[in-house]
């Protein structure tokens, strides 16, 4: 419920040997063995992944003096903090002079703690220094594999003031029914509920209130009808005076009065605040009012494990583009939630955190106040491909309303020989957007062969996952025709690379018509991108000199306007490997000596024009005009994040001799109209010949 959002590093158990710990006494309480020490980075102007270091300790936050400060020291709380190392420290409060305590002084790790609290230091609280002497870090772009909590731009609200917020719906009909978007205003006070004042309540406050609990808009609210059912109810008015401005992303940033701990909380000439929001579209049970209230269509948002959470793209010319995390604050990040039908927001990420886009980055520095209509409509710079790079692509966590969907279903052991044995579903097709499996397709009436338990679908949850997307200006870079002797291709024919004709060929006489490119694949997600199978199944090619680790793992297409195939394309096995990688990322995958196959976060695996099978055999294709595809992870084999991305479209014109290809994208890069445009005319958009 809290609102801080913070870096937590993951618990780890202390050890035996942990215990005895050599050299001079840590400064370490009794609660730093049993709660995780918060750390955050802070201070202005500054990237994600730098700032003046806050600890949280004894409830309040406080930061650390740079005298004795070490690389060290750094290493030990840019690894706390999520990141892999520290580049470098900061001293004389480089990011701004930080407020309240100044926690540890004199501070002194070898580099392995696993945490700054593990560290020799004057002591909690004991320090000579001034906040002009707060320490900074600099930490490496790059990030613990695995490592959850997400770097954060923290929102400055205190923490002991206004924590949880809640609706109390009153009238019977909203008691039923999720999500409650109206109601008594109730904020979480000792060990239960307290009302607020409504004396001097306004619209804006309600804003914020809707904003926080997932709502894009308020309505105003029938006072009257409320008044009779409250007066007799008994109520305990905690805060009074509220005076938010309406771009705040939460209550407690808001200005307000306390009522004194033992004075009577009497509310004169008021009630108890209450408030009406308008949900998104999403969350509607109305479908009249939901196809009237289309969300935005030139925002949107990508990437992210949950709803309401993702990179941030924006349309502009038919095409999708990122915008860059330079200045970017809650206050814009709330702008775009809202217009995409969700609350304010609850974190603005920076530094790529939902994933890295392709494409154009549109926008930097984007400024809004936090009551414009549409991230459009706030004041931003353009872009030049100096200022920024994907690594710096902004993104979202929405705040959305509570619909109870997790206790429709229940992350059990699916073996399990309980008496569970009854199927509720089969057939289920999921588009992976919907908010339960029930709003998903499925059969109208359970059909299941097999009904025992061990039949029973399970999954495995994970925060995040790999997101593969082929380069699609390089496909129409590298494409040309070779017509290939029948001599040349015993591998390939083995490998079944080539189309069903070709057996009937009289070999080695002759040839076969070849049209080749180059496939390099990128792994933008946020996980590594493994195979499915174990390495014992992997399969060895001697043609290629090494194993395969998927059966299929793209499709090459050649298909005529109303979709059909025209060339049998073919279903190609790969090795995978990091052929190369982003600055700051190492490589970990390669296919030589039976090595790990897979393709690295920020790296791209590249199939060149070159090597064999990569290509479509067009032998049989007559003149025309054509789309080629590529799909990448065909039969979802692997997790990704998103497979929007997965297909790669070309218009392609063949005129017996030579080939061109235009208008080469990713399935999700152009607008729903563009799109259209594109299957409608395959290779006559446009006689430009590239």
């Amino acid at each position: 419920g809290g609102f801080h959002i913070l870096w937590n590093w993951p618990q780890t158990m202390q050890s035996a040997s942990d215990s005895f710990w050599k050299g001079s006494t840590p400064s370490t309480s009794p609660q730093a063995q049993t709660e995780r020490l918060k750390v955050r980075l802070a201070g202005y102007p500054r990237k994600h992944n730098e700032g003046r270091v806050e600890l949280f300790y004894k409830g309040e936050w406080g930061t650390i003096c740079d005298d004795d400060f070490s690389l060290s020291n750094a290493n030990v709380l840019c690894r706390q903090l999520g990141f892999v190392s520290a580049t470098g420290w900061t001293h004389s409060a480089k990011y701004g002079k930080g407020q309240g305590k100044i926690w540890l002084d004199n501070v002194l790790c070898n580099g392995g703690e696993k945490s700054i609290e593990l560290c020799k230091s004057r002591g909690w609280g004991n320090s000579d220094c001034t906040h002009d002497e707060d320490a900074g870090v600099v930490c490496k772009d790059e990030r613990i594999p695995g490592f959850v909590d997400s770097n954060v731009i923290d929102a400055t609200v205190d923490e002991n003031r206004v924590e949880e917020v809640r609706l109390r719906p009153i009238v019977a009909m909203a008691k039923k029914r999720l999500p409650v978007t109206e109601g008594v205003v109730e904020v979480k006070h000792k060990d239960g509920w307290a009302q607020i004042c409504d004396v001097g309540w306004t619209i804006k406050n309600t804003r914020v209130v809707c904003g926080m609990l997932g709502f894009p808009h308020e309505r105003k609210v029938n006072k009257n009808f409320y008044k009779l059912s409250l007066e007799r109810q008994k109520n305990h008015f905690h805060i009074h005076s509220v005076a938010c401005t309406g771009t705040e992303v939460h209550l407690a940033a808001c200005p307000m009065e306390f009522s004194k701990p033992n004075a009577t909380s009497s509310c004169e000439g008021g009630m108890a605040a209450v408030v009406s929001c308008m949900p998104g579209p999403l969350f509607m049970q109305n479908s009249g009012l939901k196809k009237k209230l289309k969300t935005s269509s030139n925002v949107r948002l990508k990437g992210g494990a949950r709803l309401g959470e993702g990179r941030v793209e924006v349309l502009k010319d038919s095409e999708w583009g990122t915008v860059c995390d330079d200045r970017w604050n809650l206050q814009s990040a709330s702008v775009v939630c809202r217009e995409l039908g969700f609350g304010s927001a609850k974190e603005a990420l920076t530094g790529g955190r939902m994933g890295q886009g392709m494409g154009p980055i549109y926008m930097n520095e984007v400024k809004c106040v936090g009551l414009e209509k549409s991230i459009w409509n706030c004041p931003f710079k353009n872009t030049t491909s100096e200022d920024c790079q994907h690594m710096e692509d902004a993104a979202v966590r929405c705040n959305i309303p509570y619909m109870g969907l997790e206790n429709t279903v229940r992350e059990t052991w699916y073996w399990d020989s309980s008496n569970v044995t009854e199927m509720v579903m089969s057939g289920v097709k999921c588009t992976g957007n919907e908010m339960s499996l029930s709003q998903c397709q499925h059969h109208k009436t359970v059909n299941c062969q097999k009904a025992a338990a061990k039949f029973s679908a399970g999954v495995i949850c994970s925060e995040t996952a790999s997101d593969l997307v082929l380069n699609a200006s390089l496909v129409q870079e590298t494409v040309y025709i070779e017509d290939r002797p029948l001599h040349m291709l015993y591998c390939a024919a083995e490998e079944d690379c080539l189309s069903k004709s070709a057996a009937k060929a009289n070999w080695p006489y002759g040839h076969r018509r070849l049209l080749r490119f180059s496939s390099q694949i990128h792994n933008i997600g946020r996980a590594d991108f493994k195979p499915k199978a174990g390495r014992h199944s992997w399969v060895w090619h001697a043609c290629h000199g090494h194993y395969h680790s998927m059966n299929i793992f793209t499709h090459y297409d050649l298909l005529n306007a109303n979709g059909t195939k025209v060339a049998e394309g073919h279903k190609a096995s790969f090795c995978l490997e990091d052929t190369d990688c982003q600055e700051s990322v190492s490589k970990r995958y390669e296919c030589a000596n039976f090595g790990d196959q897979g393709i690295t976060v920020g790296c791209w695996d590249l199939y060149r024009h070159d090597i064999d099978c990569q290509w479509i055999d067009i032998t049989d294709v007559k003149p025309g005009n054509y789309i080629m595809q590529v799909v990448i992870n065909p039969n979802f084999e692997v997790a990704e994040s998103d497979f929007t991305n997965n297909a790669m479209k070309c218009n392609c014109k063949y005129d017996g001799h030579r080939i061109w290809l235009h208008n080469c994208h990713v399935g999700d890069a152009l607008s729903e109209e563009a799109e259209k445009r594109f299957e409608k005319y395959p290779g006559q958009l446009n006689n430009q010949i590239s």
